[in-house]
C-alpha cells in the first residue's frame, strides 16, 4: 500500500475513534473528531452488522493507522511477534512501541509520530550517539536516543530543552530534559501501552 496523501482526520473518522495524527491539535476542540464521529462518505454509517472478518479487519487497520505503519511493514511485525517467545499480540505491540519514530514521540522530541518520522528521516536523531535514518528502526533495552549535536540549535529543539514530555513519560523508558537525550528501560508491558485496541482480534485476522 501505498503512502496516504488524504486528509488525517478522515482516517480517525474511519475508525471512529481519535488516532493522534495532527498533534496538538487532537487535544483541543478544533479535532473534527471530537464533533463528528460517523464514517466519511456521502452514505454514512452502514446499518449492517459487520462480519467477524470486518471486525478483524477493522482492528487490524486501526492498529496500523494508529502507528503510521505501511500494510507490509505491518505483516512483517506480526510474523516476527509470532516467532517470537511470548503473547504474540504483546509482542506486536511491544514491536510497534520500540520503533524509533514512535520512541521520540513518547519522549516529547515530536508533537505527532509523523513529525518523529520527519525528524528522524531529516537526520535529527541519533541512536547510542550514531545517527539514524531509519524510522522503522527497532531498539532493545539499554539503547539510548537523543538529539544529534549540530541539531540542537534549531529552535524546535531549543524550545523543548529542560521540558518534560507534555503527555507524561512511559514507565518503561526515562528521559533527561537537559540534555534531550533518552534510554528504554525495559520492554513495554501490555498495560503500559495506551493504544486502545484488542490485539487478539488482530492475531485472529492472521490466523484465520
Amino acid at each position: 500500500m501505498g503512502r496516504y496523501h488524504g486528509a488525517v482526520c478522515r482516517l480517525c473518522r474511519r475508525e471512529g475513534m481519535k488516532l493522534y495524527l495532527k498533534g496538538e491539535k487532537c487535544y483541543t476542540d478544533k479535532c473534527p473528531v471530537a464533533k463528528d464521529t460517523t464514517p466519511p462518505g456521502m452514505h454514512g454509517p452502514s446499518r449492517r452488522k459487520p462480519s467477524d472478518f470486518a471486525v478483524r479487519l477493522r482492528e487490524k487497520q486501526r492498529l496500523r493507522r494508529f502507528y503510521g505503519v505501511y500494510e507490509d511493514q505491518f505483516k512483517r511485525y506480526f510474523q516476527m511477534a509470532a516467532h517470537a517467545k511470548g503473547v504474540t499480540g504483546t509482542r506486536l505491540l511491544q514491536l510497534l512501541e520500540t520503533r524509533l519514530d514512535n520512541l521520540v514521540y513518547r519522549l516529547g522530541l515530536a508533537t505527532s509520530r509523523k513529525a518523529a518520522r520527519q525528524l528522524v528521516a531529516h537526520g535529527h536523531i541519533a541512536v547510542d550517539g550514531r545517527k539514524v535514518t531509519i524510522p522503522a528502526y527497532l531498539l532493545k533495552p539499554g539503547q539510548a536516543v537523543g538529539v544529534v549535536q549540530g541539531s540542537r540549535e534549531l529552535a524546535h529543539f531549543k524550545a523543548l530543552v529542560g521540558n518534560a514530555p507534555g503527555r507524561g513519560l512511559p514507565a518503561w523508558l526515562e528521559y533527561t530534559p537537559d540534555t534531550l537525550s533518552g534510554r528504554v528501560l525495559t520492554l513495554p508491558a501490555r498495560e503500559d501501552i495506551d493504544v486502545p485496541v484488542h490485539e487478539q482480534l488482530i492475531v485472529e485476522y492472521y490466523s484465520r
